[in-house]
């Protein structure tokens, strides 16, 4: 496909959220969250009254053919040409994709559509469909409600009842500790759980995220919840559209409200305490380095769903999405490194590989009236890049390390025609290191 306009690679370096370090929280607050327990049967045992929302242990020889017939079939999917590097051949997840954030094309899928548990990676859909309703400013005060539900064993930034707490407090509470509390308290401000599952649910089938079936808000693992790579991916590219969610997704570090106290004085005081983003690409690790080009997006730890993670990272003006759900190897940060390995290769392969699908546009996009667009070979309307995009632009500042993105982005709805020129806003980590 032709290369985007010179104005479409123009970027602009925006600070992200910067934070103090706090010595005694820091090592709770940096601790990775555990699996939460879930149902403790595996998937490919746990019974549905769906057939359509039962992991199955092994792909189905015919899955979902959104997106392109290539990406329906089981098993690795690639189409190298000349000259493209041959896919990573020590990866062990069940499902994966790596897919250019811009123009929509998958590069190569591994089983695209196998409907599994997502875990907190289910929680960027969240994200995409509460983050408009509620400013950043608005503040709430935790009743002993909003957490009623709320699965044991379930990762928490914290959050205390009769606690307030401003919107921009609870996203980060769930983009960066994954915090299913914090999700409890939004969803509460969004009349209820089972309102916001139905919201999530309408969302999803919009963006014609076809696999997924919604129960929970958080990912926790409940009976019947299951979504794709396939459609994770697709929930990360609408997401990265908006402001916050891209502010919130590439945060390291930040600092979040703790419990009022009174003092020795009897004066009521509320300090602050440290969390660290848990995607270990974008964070770091003992085992894992910061991705060169990382901008988040989420990850997820479940007993049913093992390790998922979606990540997007830009290299050479190319933006990659990538989708990672289970790996089979019990290794340390497993999922990070096998999503590393993709990303690398979907660097290297850019340009040498014809895609194998592609991802759709929202449901009811008149896509086909598009300047220049086309049939794929699989019969689905095409949704590659057809206007310049302007760039959004915005900075935060405080002590410490502040952390570049490169920012623009431009939706155009017009007359019924959806205009996919997305410029995704990424943290320029290769400068900010060399300042160091």
């Amino acid at each position: 496909m032709p290369a985007p306009q010179k104005s479409v690679r123009r970027s602009l370096l925006v600070a992200s959220a910067t934070v103090l370090s706090l010595s005694l929280t820091a090592p709770a607050a940096l601790a990775a969250p555990s699996p939460s327990p879930g149902s403790s049967k595996s998937p490919s045992t746990s019974p549905s009254s769906s057939p359509s929302t039962t992991p199955s242990a092994t792909p189905p020889a015919g899955m979902s053919t959104v997106g392109g017939a290539q990406l329906g079939r089981p098993g690795a999917q690639a189409n190298l040409g000349t000259g493209a590097p041959v896919l990573p051949k020590d990866l062990t997840a069940r499902s994966w994709i790596v897919a250019d954030a811009e123009s929509g094309d998958v590069l190569a899928a591994n089983n695209a559509h196998w409907r599994l548990p997502p875990a907190s990676t289910l929680k960027m859909l969240f994200a995409d469909t509460l983050l408009p309703r509620f400013p950043r400013t608005m503040k709430h005060k935790v009743a002993v409600s909003d957490l009623a539900g709320v699965g044991a064993g379930s990762s928490m930034v914290g959050i205390k009842e009769n606690e307030t707490y401003t919107v921009h407090d609870l996203w980060l509470g769930v983009f960066l500790r994954s915090g299913n509390d914090a999700v409890h308290v939004l969803s509460a401000m969004n009349k209820g759980v089972d309102q916001t599952v139905k919201d999530m649910q309408e969302h999803a089938d919009e963006l014609q995220a076809l696999d997924t079936h919604v129960v929970s808000p958080d990912g926790y693992d409940e009976k019947g919840q299951v979504s794709s790579a396939y459609d994770l991916t697709l929930f990360a590219r609408s997401g990265l559209q908006k402001k916050d969610f891209r502010e919130y997704c590439s945060t390291v570090r930040a600092k979040f409200p703790g419990e009022t106290k009174k003092n020795k004085k009897g004066k009521k005081t509320r300090e602050s305490f440290e969390i660290q983003n848990t995607n270990r690409l974008l964070a770091g690790d003992s085992d894992v380095s910061q991705y060169q080009g990382i901008a988040g997006v989420k990850n997820g730890n479940t007993t049913n769903a093992g390790a998922t993670f979606t990540g997007v990272a830009e290299r050479g003006g190319k933006v990659l999405l990538v989708t990672v759900m289970n790996p089979e190897k019990d290794e340390h940060n497993e999922v990070y490194k096998e999503a590393a390995k993709l990303l690398d290769w979907g660097f290297q392969a850019a340009d040498k590989v014809q895609p194998v699908g592609e991802l759709v546009a929202p449901k009811g996009v008149e896509t086909s009236a598009q300047p220049g667009a086309n049939a794929t070979a699989q019969g689905g309307a095409s949704t590659k890049p057809v206007a310049a995009s302007s760039a959004a632009k915005g900075a935060t500042s405080g002590i410490g390390i502040a952390l570049g993105i490169a920012a623009g982005v431009l939706v155009l709805l017009a007359a019924g025609i959806f205009l996919v020129n997305r410029r995704w806003p990424l943290p320029d980590l290769v400068r900010r290191r060399s300042r160091r």
